[in-house]
């Protein structure tokens, strides 16, 4: 059987299971098994069991449950009414006035959670209400909500950043650190359009509130010095290299714990929720990236990896002319399946080809980030558009439609990085080693 074929057979039969409601990661064990049953001749139950003992075991992957649990202790405090009540006066004077708390508060808050849906969740859990209350127009509300919550996957730390390190075995705290700079580029791009919109529409933007003090605001923006130590502790031991992501991800968890009690938040429900959240999650994922490891070797055995690469260099494609072919594979891909799942299918076969075209894998990281975030507010599988329409009531289109301009303010800041990768790789270079 030739390449085209077998790669066909496998795919169809990795979309009949998925079809079927069969768990994302044992439809990817399947699929591995019979790949390397038809196609190989290593035993495949020999390999499968090495395999996913080898990959359930790295010690990287332990960063993951860790953030994963320090983000649903947060989700459980009063950090988004803080956040809205320290972020507000200070964008009472910016064109769009308290729209910019969508994109700010999605920013601070993508620094402690890692989740996009959570971050989405969180904000527009304070936002959508209040914004609502003060006459803001629903369109730009629930556009920008749901652009700006995707920060939380590009803004470290982030959970497919550690999924994408791990698949692709790449530093999970240059990953980190590499992040910071186009998330902050992002959220400037989401604020510029709010701005630009604003002073195109000033009759739909609501007067501002009272005006206050730089003193009474300083005091409205002490409820943000919790959150701000904490990101500061994160990130901050990972930048001066007195903490491996690992490591850091223990100080949030620790960090979470202090500020929910200080709040009166951290009850033994609260506690045992959380946890069990975080677990829940975290088996799901691991899950995938088992099923992954093992289709990836699978894939190996077959050849397939190196045929694509040899057939895509074929091509004769520059290197800007592959990075736009993997940008609309990627974003077709997530229309149908998560971002963890896009990650972990198709690193194993991606790698080789970007690496033989000379792109740096820290820098490929981030692009494929941002792509996977376009995803995330693409219909018919766009988490934030369903986080959005649990919490509006709105029907899944219109929330697709206002949040279009985000989606080309993130090709933007894909085209950006791409001329200017410097954005992506000085941060890390000056890391301490």
């Amino acid at each position: 059987m030739n390449d085209v074929a077998m790669a066909a057979l496998l795919i169809v039969t990795l979309f009949l299971i998925l079809g079927s409601g069969v768990w994302i990661g044992l439809t990817l064990s399947g699929v591995a098994w019979i790949g390397m049953q038809l196609f190989s001749s290593r035993p495949a139950g020999d390999a499968m069991a090495v395999t996913i003992w080898g990959s359930a075991s790295g010690w990287t992957l332990t960063a993951l449950p860790l953030f994963l649990w320090m983000g649903e202790i947060l989700f459980r405090t009063r950090l988004s009414q803080d956040m809205f009540k320290g972020l507000a006066p200070w964008m009472q004077s910016l064109p769009g006035r308290l729209l910019h708390t969508n994109v700010v508060g999605c920013a601070v808050f993508a620094a402690v959670s890692g989740s996009s849906a959570a971050t989405c969740a969180t904000i527009g859990k304070m936002s959508l209400p209040e914004l609502k209350r003060r006459g803001y127009p629903d369109d730009m509300v629930i556009g920008t909500l749901a652009g700006a919550g995707t920060l939380g996957l590009l803004i470290p730390p982030s959970i497919i950043m550690i999924v994408y390190g791990v698949s692709a075995d790449v530093s999970i705290s240059k990953l980190f650190i590499a992040g910071v700079v186009p998330g902050l580029l992002l959220g400037l791009l989401f604020s510029g359009y709010i701005m630009f919109w604003a002073l195109r529409h000033p009759d739909q933007v609501p007067p501002a509130d009272l005006r206050m003090s730089f003193g009474a605001k300083l005091r409205a923006s002490l409820s943000l010095i919790p959150v701000a130590l904490l990101i500061l502790a994160v990130l901050g031991s990972i930048y001066t290299g007195f903490a491996t992501a690992t490591e850091a991800a223990a100080v949030g968890v620790v960090g979470a714990l202090i500020i929910s009690a200080a709040q009166g938040s951290l009850s033994w429900t609260n506690f045992r929720e959380a946890l069990l959240g975080a677990t829940r999650l975290y088996c799901m994922m691991a899950l995938i990236l088992a099923g992954a490891a093992f289709l990836t070797l699978s894939m190996g055995y077959i050849g397939l990896p190196r045929h694509l690469a040899e057939w895509i260099a074929s091509l004769g494609l520059s290197q800007f002319q592959l990075v736009v072919m993997l940008a609309a594979f990627f974003i077709v891909l997530g229309c149908f399946l998560d971002g963890i799942s896009v990650v972990v299918l198709t690193m194993g076969v991606v790698m080789p080809t970007v690496i033989a075209a000379g792109i740096d894998p820290l820098w490929f990281g981030i692009f494929v980030v941002l792509v996977v975030e376009m995803a995330q507010i693409t219909p018919p599988v766009g988490f934030n558009l369903f986080v959005l329409q649990s919490m509006t009531g709105r029907d899944l289109l219109y929330i697709a439609r206002v949040t279009l301009p985000m989606f080309f303010l993130m090709v933007a800041a894909v085209l950006i990085i791409y001329f200017v990768p410097q954005l992506v790789t000085w941060l890390p270079q000056q890391m301490a080693p």
